[in-house]
């Protein structure tokens, strides 16, 4: 039985690549069978399959049973998604404490002085570049929102301000009560979503879309270089750490967009 395009969607999207899917539905369909038997069944080159077999294997998908030749027996479908869930919990718990040990380690202040030796001889041209999928965007947009001392300066759409309450709202509040100044200029008819950043800065509305861009600090630009109406995942923004090009650009079409509205 061959497996539908759904169901191969399906276990891509819980990080089977493309080799494992064919094995795990080729494997499921013999219960138990030898590299060989499957890569054939699969079509998948004999040379790869011992290694997705293993990776199957270590995932929670397959069972290794230790004969000559080796066999390989797949596990229940349901029985397979909770052992593969338990042992990503397990890796991820792992990392976690791993990461923080290292935060409140010596090793993270001697990473941070080689980070600003570094950072001193950096261009400003090499401080910019291009962030593509909102996924990406959101992480780099949070993690400079996290490094914000004095100011946030935001304008973007209806649909963007609804993003950035779903996604920031938290951390922007935190900051604000940290004394960092936010302002948000934004066509909006949402009055719950306005009234909520209006509890933690100021907010004008706008008559029309402007475009998205925020300016952190006064050194870090963020500039969407596509229409909100393309897919998540080709979105795309501009970075640039350039107080040259909020100075002389971003700054004085902000405070332009701000004075004009209400």
């Amino acid at each position: 039985m061959i497996a539908s395009t759904e169901v191969l969607d399906t276990l891509k999207s819980i990080g089977l690549n493309l080799y494992e899917r064919k094995i795990y539905v080729a494997l499921l369909a013999k219960s138990v069978a030898t590299a060989a038997q499957v890569s054939e069944i699969a079509g998948v080159p004999r040379s790869r399959s011992y290694d997705v077999l293993e990776s199957l294997a270590d995932k929670g998908f397959v069972v290794v049973q230790p004969s000559k030749p080796i066999k390989y027996v797949a596990l229940q479908p349901a029985e397979a998604l909770d052992r593969t869930k338990d042992a990503m919990k397990h890796k991820f718990d792992i990392m976690t404490e791993r990461i923080e040990k290292v935060r409140i380690s010596p090793i993270l202040d001697e990473l941070s002085k080689i980070y600003s030796g570094g950072f001193s001889h950096v261009k400003p041209t090499d401080m910019t570049g291009t962030f593509k999928g909102a996924d990406m965007i959101n992480r780099h947009f949070q993690s400079l929102l996290k490094s914000a001392n004095t100011s946030i300066e935001i304008l973007t759409t209806e649909k963007g301000l609804a993003d950035l309450h779903d996604h920031h709202f938290r951390t922007l509040k935190k900051l604000t009560k940290g004394g960092v100044k936010l302002r948000i200029a934004a066509p909006a008819t949402n009055t719950k979503t306005i009234k909520a950043f209006k509890d933690i800065g100021d907010v004008k509305t706008l008559k029309a879309p402007a475009g998205r861009v925020a300016v952190i600090d006064g050194e870090h630009l963020l500039m969407a270089l596509t229409d909100e109406t393309v897919h998540e995942s080709q979105d795309l923004v501009l970075w640039a750490n350039s107080e040259h090009a909020i100075a002389s650009m971003a700054a004085p079409l902000f405070a332009q967009i701000w004075k004009g509205s209400r």
